[in-house]
């Protein structure tokens, strides 16, 4: 495969990488925990609520880009939730630090990001088309 098309293939895992962490990001946004104490820590035996997730993007060494998944480290958010069997004695939870609006605007970009990829694969190609149909 041509250096081209391995940035261009680098930059579209690239994008769905970033589709899939801010799907889960959407989907887990409900996804509610005890409220931890005083330590930072969630009282034994109760639920966490779900750790939000992030995209790190690096150039890599031969050209490209990579990604690495980590967690975006925001506390969660006391949320309102009486019916929670690990809710507090005023009826707090945590839930999950996650901005919706942030979210939907990572899919918009990570679209156009692999649309945009996927045009640099396709002219890389038909570079390489019209070069051996030049020296034949």
């Amino acid at each position: 495969m041509s250096s081209i098309a391995t940035i261009a293939l680098s930059g579209m895992t690239a994008a769905v990488r970033r589709v899939e962490v801010s799907a889960s990001n959407i989907a887990n946004v409900r996804s509610t925990g005890a409220l931890p104490g005083k330590t930072g820590a969630v009282p034994a035996g109760q639920p966490s609520a779900y750790s939000p997730l992030r995209v790190n993007q690096t150039a890599a060494a031969a050209g490209g880009t990579q990604t690495t998944v980590t967690t975006t480290g925001e506390p969660p958010v006391p949320t309102p939730d009486p019916q929670a069997p690990f809710a507090d004695p005023n009826g707090m939870v945590a839930a999950p630090a996650v901005d919706l609006t942030r979210e939907i605007v990572e899919q918009v970009i990570a679209s156009y990001t692999f649309t945009a990829n996927a045009r640099v694969m396709k002219a890389g190609h038909e570079m390489t088309r019209t070069l051996l149909d030049a020296k034949a």
